[in-house]
Formats: structure tokens, sequence, C-alpha cells
């Protein structure tokens, strides 16, 4: 069964940078560090099946696991018994190698237990042969070199072990996981807390895995404790607010929606069931279950001071954003349609205020403010409104602008030099030299030297270029004059 939080989508405007960094060092350690494993076992393989450290061991190990089943209760290794004893019947002396080699505890056992099992002959042989072989092969594959071992605990195993994975099908459904949980988490947090908090949850879950394994030599790889941490933060992050669910029961799956808080203890339930009645299935149950706790504890330790989520978290998703919008911009459309243009205005400016980058609101604004050329408020809308069309690449609508501000507000506030300036790049730009020129009279009017003579300049410039001569020689006369005066 599976379960999985699934409230908010990727927004790829602010991309989950860190979870996308965590995520490809996972992949390029599997590939660079990780693939050097099947040449190593390979190699251990062709030692020891070399040696016939198979027909030393085979049988020691066959007691071995029967020991376990007996005396320890361990019912999950009778699998790996069924199956060594099949390799032995059929002389598959391969595959008795890799039972017996990927078994480190029994490594550990042959070790403290080698003078009861072999005569002095025997021991002296697989001590000359066997030991080798571990150090020289076994002992660097990238799960006993840097996955968590409890026999062996350290805290650099505890943050290494997160970065490695057992298959591609163990990295895949960690990365999948991973980036589904990772785009809200980060998102709250922001990346550097992401990765402490991340890194954290790892160590932590793995530390509870190895305590309750300790001693053991087997080791442990993989990201999921890290992500079960995850997991927990998120649904702390969203506590008893009901989101959707994706879940996945054998064929079936579908969505649901529930209180964040309520899945949490029903997936801590779920892993400590597994653990006890799941049988050797390989899985790390315990870390599962302690990365959960440890990600909801941290949330809800530190929710309110380093670990309180930032405030683009509580924006609502693009979808329920433009539902919004719309119907805030239908209610002051409405108020337009009545006439009530004090409550439109009103309704436009808060709109505007939340949503700038609409330009549609700052035209309303605009026509609104037209209605009373005579205040302040007209001059400042146009200027807005010219200044957008100019960002947006849109010269004509910043010409018609100054134009009709022309006739409506400029008797009763002018526009400044610069706002005329403005205006005449626009009208270059868009080869409109009939309304540049207006401008440039308009310009001249304001008394700004330094402009006008730009302006002289620029429309002399124009004019050569499209071979008009005595326009041209116009505005350098004027040029002269100014400069001369």
């Amino acid at each position: 069964m599976l379960i999985l939080p699934l409230e908010r989508s990727v927004d790829w405007r602010r991309p989950p940078w860190m979870t996308l960094a965590i995520m490809l060092a996972c992949l390029l350690v599997f590939l660079f560090y990780q693939g050097n494993d099947d040449r190593l076992g390979a190699q251990a393989t062709q030692a020891y099946l070399t040696a016939d450290l198979d027909r030393l061991e085979a049988p020691a190990y066959e007691t071995y696991l029967q020991r376990q089943i007996n005396l320890d209760g361990n019912s999950g290794r009778q699998d790996r018994l069924d199956l060594l004893r099949q390799a032995m019947a059929n002389d598959n002396r391969p595959l008795q190698a890799a039972l017996a080699m990927g078994d480190p505890d029994f490594y550990a056992y042959l070790q403290d237990n080698r003078d009861v099992i072999w005569n002095s002959e025997q021991r002296a042989y697989w001590l000359t042969h066997r030991p080798p072989i571990e150090t020289e092969y076994l002992d660097r594959l990238s799960g006993r070199a840097a996955g968590v071992v409890p026999a062996e605990l350290s805290l650099a195993d505890l943050i290494t072990y997160q970065f490695l994975h057992g298959g591609w099908g163990h990295l895949i459904g960690n990365m999948v996981v991973l980036f589904v949980l990772g785009i809200t988490v980060e998102k709250a947090l922001g990346g550097l807390k992401f990765l402490l908090t991340y890194l954290a949850c790892g160590a932590v879950s793995g530390a509870i895995w190895a305590g309750f394994e300790w001693g053991l030599h087997t080791s442990l790889v993989g990201a999921s404790g890290s992500i079960a941490g995850l997991m927990g933060m998120y649904m702390a992050l969203f506590g008893r607010q009901r989101i959707r669910f994706f879940y996945s029961l054998g064929f079936y799956f579908g969505y649901f929606r529930a209180p964040a808080l309520v899945l949490l203890p029903v997936c801590i339930g779920k892993e400590i069931y597994d653990y006890f009645f799941a049988g050797a299935t390989g899985v790390a149950y315990l870390a599962h279950a302690g990365g959960l706790l440890v990600g909801a504890g941290l949330v809800w330790l530190l929710g309110r001071s380093w670990l309180q989520p930032r405030e683009t978290f509580f924006e609502p998703e693009d979808e329920e954003q433009e539902a919004r919008f719309r119907s805030a911009y239908a209610q002051a459309m409405t108020l337009l349609g009545r006439f009530e243009f004090e409550q439109a205005r009103l309704q436009f400016e808060a709109l505007y205020t939340r949503y700038p980058e609409r330009p549609v609101l700052l035209e309303h604004l605009y026509h609104l403010a037209k209605l009373r050329p005579d205040q302040e408020t007209y001059r400042e809308r146009a200027r807005e409104l010219m200044a957008s069309a100019q960002a947006r690449h849109q010269p004509e609508q910043m010409l018609e602008i100054w134009q009709e501000y022309q006739s409506k507000g400029q008797p009763h506030h002018p526009l400044s030099a610069r706002d005329h300036n403005r205006a005449l790049f626009a009208g270059l730009r868009s080869g409109d030299t009939k309304t540049a020129e207006r401008v440039f009279e308009r310009l001249r009017a304001t008394g700004d030297q330094d402009l006008t003579l730009e302006a002289c300049r620029l429309l002399a410039d124009e004019f050569d270029k499209r071979n008009m001569a005595p326009k041209a020689r116009h505005y350098r006369q004027m040029m002269s004059a100014a400069g001369g005066a």
C-alpha cells in the first residue's frame, strides 16, 4: 500500500532547486561511485570460487541459517536457507558464493567460531584465502564503505548512506517520491533549511534503525529514511488542513481528501506493522517510521522559529489564484456596470496591489481616473500606464495614452520633460514620426534644453535614415541655434 500527499504541484517559475540537486547527486553517486560494485562483486566471486571456499563455507552457512531460524526465531531466513539448499543440491557454486559473501553477519560468525567449525588445517586455509577477499573486494563495496552498518556506526555513514541505492528500481522509486514531497517542503522552508532538515531526518532515521539492529553487520542504504522525514514534515506543515492524498492498493489507486495529521499515525503504524509481520523483505521499516516521527517532530518543535514556513508557502496554487482573480474581477466589472465608479476604483486598486503583473487592471484604473482629468491622480495613472506599455514593448499604446492626455489632462497637470522624452522614443521606435514631432514640440515647451538637444539629434538622425533632408536639416539648425544660445 502506498499513500502520498499531493496537495501542491510544482511551480516551474520557482523551481525546487535543492530537491533537484539532491536527485542529481543520488543519480551521479549511483552511476559513478556505485557503478564499481558489479566489478568488485565479480572479482570477489572469482577469487572465492578459485579458492574453493564454497566447499568449506556452504555447510557452515546452512547450519548458521538453521540455527537462526530454530534458536533465534528468525523465520525470515527460511527463504534464504531454501535457496542455499537448492544451490547446494544443484551444485550451483556461483549462487552459493553470492549467498555466503552477501551475508556479512555470517562472516562475523565465522570469525568468532572458526575454531569450533573447522579443524586446524581448514582454519589455516580459510584464514589464508577468505579475509583478503573481504578487505580487497567486499569491504570496498559502496554499501559497506558508505552505508550504515550497526556494528560499525559512524556519523559520516549516517549522511553518506542517504545518497546510495540498491538498484535502479530503488533509485527511481525514491527519486519520484522525493520530488513529489520535496517541491512542497522546499517551498515552505527554502533551499538551505530544506537540505539541512532532509539530512537530519535521514541521519536520525538511520540511527534509529541501527539501534534496533545493533551489533549486526548488515548495511543500510537509500534515501527512504530522509524521504519519510519529508513526509512527516509535509503532514505537520498542513496540520489539520484537509489535503489531497494519492493511494495505491495493488491494482487499485485513486485520490481522497483528509486532514493531513490524521494520516501521520496511520503511516507510522503501517511501517511498525510491516516490521513485525511483513517478513524478510529487505525494507528498513523502522527507518521509515523514525523518519516520519523526526520530520513531524522538527516542525512541531521549530515550526514557530527556525522552521517557520515562508510566506510564499501559503500562496494559493495557480488555478486557485486564477479563480479568485476572476471572481474579484467580475465583482469590479459589475460595479462599473452599475456606475458605482468609486467602489469599482477601490476594487480595482485592491486587485492591482495583489496582481501587479496584470496590465488590464491598470487600464481600468486609468480610465476611471480619466473621469476627473483635473485631478493629479489622472496624471499619475497616465504615467504608470505609459511605463507599463513601454515595459511590454507596446509603443503604439504608449503614444495613444500620451495623445489622449494632451487633450484632457495636460491643461490641468502638464507632463514633465522626461514623460515627453519617453513618448518621443516610442514614436521613433514605432516609426510614427508625425506624432514624434508633436511630442518634440511639447518637450521643447518645457524648457529642458538638454533633453531638447538630444531630441533634435534623434529626429535629425531619423529623417536622415528616411532620406528626408529638409526635415533633418531643420532639426540640425535648431541644434545649432540652441547650442549657440
